[in-house]
């Protein structure tokens, strides 16, 4: 995702957030330092209105990400590679690098989750019992319990993406032994329950005058197009399951060296190529960044002559470098958006993936992904 910074590691797990988790974070302390906590205990003022508002913000962030380090740890001792987690918006992922290969090892990995922040929910009710009331630390305990017990049953609503609907998927590749029945039920379980959530949302905010009702409508709008997406890429992975790196990029690119101006690639390659995007390359042959015929565009004409390609901007644009006995399905695993993939052996540019590329492979992988198996 971009947009994205990072916070550290924790437990061996890299962690980001998105710039939206801010604003999750800030709506929280506004909600509870200007609504929850005046209404839950008048007359205690606003530097202990917002001084535990903030605290509890803090810790509500923090349940967040044990939310996700539970998928993270189990899915560890299961075998799989992880990624990273993302805070952001709408709570947070775990990206995995690798896709369970059995019912069983999902729907642990899956339902780690919502069952942590249950059980963070269970230990918030006790403490709550224990702290003395009424209190301003004993109402906000109270409702960090309360949004966790809501944040582990709502994750385990059966639909794409959410946890239960992985849940959901895990089942029913149990029962019916067949993954892509089980990818299309998800999917569909996912939609139903965001067009649910879209009409109760549209019924509360209309008919009832309940703000909240407007969130229901962006939640049930993202569950939409993310279930859509995700049997996208598991259809898309299941297609590209026998295919290589080698097999997609397209071989020896046309490539600026560094050192050469940019009047002197211009007339010699870019101007005769079909390519957008030439990767930039070392006097070792290996790629050092990305030089798009728009930055060389931008050089006034009068300095083309006197200005190297390494002298441009040649990083801005992102690249990522893969190996081209790379599984195929890496190229989708982690799709940005302006990315160029770089396709290098021994220390060597030897191929490039285009957007072309990517759209074709991912047409293909829907032809064999839809042909009877064996």
């Amino acid at each position: 995702m971009r947009g994205t910074f990072p916070l550290g590691t924790v437990a061996g797990v890299r962690v980001l957030a998105h710039w939206s988790a801010l604003g999750l974070a800030a709506l929280i302390v506004a909600l509870l330092g200007g609504a929850v906590l005046p209404r839950a205990l008048p007359g205690a003022g606003p530097g202990a209105y917002w001084t535990v508002a903030l605290a509890a913000g803090i810790l509500f962030m923090a349940a967040l990400l044990v939310h996700e380090l539970a998928h993270a740890v189990v899915a560890r001792r299961c075998g799989l590679k992880v990624g990273s987690i993302t805070l952001w918006g709408l709570g947070g992922f775990t990206e995995l690098e690798e896709q369970a290969e059995t019912p069983r090892v999902e729907l642990a990995v899956a339902a780690a989750g919502p069952l942590t922040s249950l059980g963070v929910a269970a230990v918030g009710f006790l403490v709550y019992l224990v702290l003395p009331r009424p209190a301003l630390p004993a109402s906000a305990v109270a409702w960090l319990a309360g949004m966790n017990l809501l944040l582990g049953v709502f994750n385990l609503l059966p639909g794409a993406p959410l946890d239960g609907g992985r849940v959901l998927h895990a089942l029913l590749w149990w029962r019916f032994r067949d993954v892509r029945r089980a990818d299309r039920g998800a999917e569909q379980a996912g939609r139903a329950l965001g067009m649910a959530l879209i009409a109760i949302g549209v019924f509360g905010t209309l008919a009832l005058g309940w703000f909240g009702g407007l969130w229901l409508l962006v939640l049930g709008w993202f569950i939409i197009g993310a279930a859509r997406q995700e049997l996208t890429v598991k259809v898309a992975r299941s297609g590209l399951r026998d295919l290589s790196v080698r097999d997609v990029m397209t071989p020896d690119p046309e490539r600026a060296a560094a050192w050469v101006t940019v009047e002197e690639f211009a007339d010699q390659v870019a101007l005769n190529s079909r390519q957008t995007d030439f990767p930039v390359v070392s006097f070792a042959g290996t790629p050092i960044g990305v030089v798009s015929l728009a930055a060389l565009a931008s050089v006034p004409p009068e300095r083309r002559g006197a200005t190297r390609v390494d002298s441009l901007d040649i990083t801005r644009r992102p690249m990522r470098v893969v190996a081209p006995d790379d599984d195929a399905t890496s190229l989708i695993e982690r799709p940005a958006l302006r990315q160029l993939i770089v396709v290098v052996e021994e220390g060597r540019l030897v191929g490039m993936v285009t957007g072309a590329d990517l759209e074709r492979i991912l047409r293909q992988a829907f032809l064999r992904a839809d042909r009877p198996g064996p």
